[in-house]
């Protein structure tokens, strides 16, 4: 019901062979005989989770599941009215097992992994990918082995690794370096890869727009906004929308956004420039450790999803990150990590150019729970403030400055 295909040359293959990219190079999509795949909204009733759309998922054999997907989408009307709209929303994957998006392709691909007979899995990573792999596979019963940049992971994702049993080598270099490593390693040692440019990972990095289309009645938003790091999200995203357009599920499909960071910014400069491809950037610098990647492995792909369906790329500054991801806790109360907030930041820069429409329904994706990146947060929030214990001290405290 499935093969594999070539999004340049079109070469196709089947879906049990162990392979990443084309021979030509290029990147491989999932595609779907969708003629045999009946699929109502009557189908699809009942709690939200990831493997709730299984007609849509490429596996056949029983999950590798803790129960991921079905993150909340809220409605976040304080930060709209900042920012001049009047209908926004939050779709907050911090909210997965790990605290991360990574676990909706991780469900699959470690699953897929199985199905293939794979032994070993394997990734590169700036943080999460490698926590959520940790645990899959930890959950699967299968070694996993993560490539990091060291010094440049945040430690609540390197923690997550090391507990649940990862195989982590950080190495000198950044995230292109690792993933260049990694992708040797797998095909000489026969380790299965799960960075994102094995399609089967998009395939359940995709369900985030089943969800969004279920919770918002079965209607598709205007525009989904996102931050973009190595672009394998905003791929899957475009992709869930489009096939359940496709499904007659939804009637349209939504304007995919992408933002990065002003220091790791090759996709917004393509699109800024009409560029059919990236320029590499060599050494990216962010705060925001989740989207600090120069050479993002699903750029085409993302370049393609942006412009089909009229969105657009933006870049943000640290310092515009840092504001949103406080304006998201104190305004709505949803903590996140930097690289989520990006989001946020780039929805406001947006509505300030004119580049969105006040009446647009927009849902924005955040990518990573507050607590992924705590040193962080200790270092740009006010610190605790140390008293005597006694009621005095304390009422001075609580109304010193009102």
């Amino acid at each position: 019901m499935y093969h594999l295909e070539c999004i340049e040359c079109h070469k196709r293959y089947k879906a049990t062979e162990i392979i990443y990219t084309c021979s030509c190079g290029g990147l491989l999509d999932v595609i779907y005989d969708y003629s045999s795949i009946h699929l109502t909204k009557n189908d699809l009733k009942g709690r939200l989770s990831v493997w709730k759309y299984r007609a849509l998922i490429p596996v056949g054999r029983e999950p590798i599941t803790l129960n991921e997907g079905g993150t909340p989408l809220y409605r976040v009307d304080r930060i709209a009215k900042s920012v001049g709209l009047k209908d926004v929303y939050v779709k907050h994957e911090g909210m997965n097992p790990t605290g991360s998006f990574k676990d909706r392709g991780m469900t699959v691909g470690v699953t897929k992994a199985l199905e293939l007979g794979m032994k070993t899995v394997a990734c590169a990573s700036t943080g999460n990918t490698s926590a959520s792999l940790a645990v899959y596979g930890a959950k699967a019963g299968v070694p996993a082995v993560v490539l990091l940049p060291a010094g440049k992971v945040a430690l609540g994702k390197l923690a997550q690794a090391l507990m649940h049993g990862g195989k982590v080598l950080c190495i000198r270099g950044n995230f292109d370096d690792a993933l260049k490593l990694v992708r040797d390693l797998c095909d000489k040692e026969g380790f299965y890869l799960l960075n994102s440019v094995n399609p089967y990972r998009l395939e359940g990095q995709k369900t985030i727009a089943f969800e969004i289309a279920d919770q918002l009645g079965w209607e598709a938003p205007d525009r989904v906004v996102l931050p973009v790091g190595n672009a394998g999200n905003i791929t899957a995203i475009y992709k869930g929308f489009k096939e359940f357009k496709r499904l007659g599920i939804i009637d349209s499909v939504p304007k995919m956004t992408g933002i990065q960071a002003e220091g790791a910014s090759p996709i917004v400069r393509a699109i800024k420039n009409d560029a059919d491809a990236i320029t590499v950037e060599s050494k990216p610098e962010t705060i925001a450790t989740a989207i600090r990647i120069g050479n993002p492995v699903n750029a085409i792909k993302a370049l393609i999803a942006i412009r089909e369906s009229g969105g657009t790329a933006e870049t943000v500054t640290d310092d515009e990150i840092i504001r949103a991801q406080h304006e998201l806790a104190s305004f709505e109360g949803i903590g996140v990590e930097p690289a989520s907030a990006s989001s946020i930041a780039g929805l406001r820069k947006l509505a300030r150019m004119g580049l969105i429409d006040k009446d647009e329904k927009v849902v924005c994706v955040t990518t990573g729970h507050l607590l992924k990146d705590s040193e962080h947060v200790l270092s740009v929030c006010p610190k605790p403030i140390e008293i005597d214990a006694t009621i005095e001290a304390v009422r001075k405290a609580v109304f010193a400055g009102s």
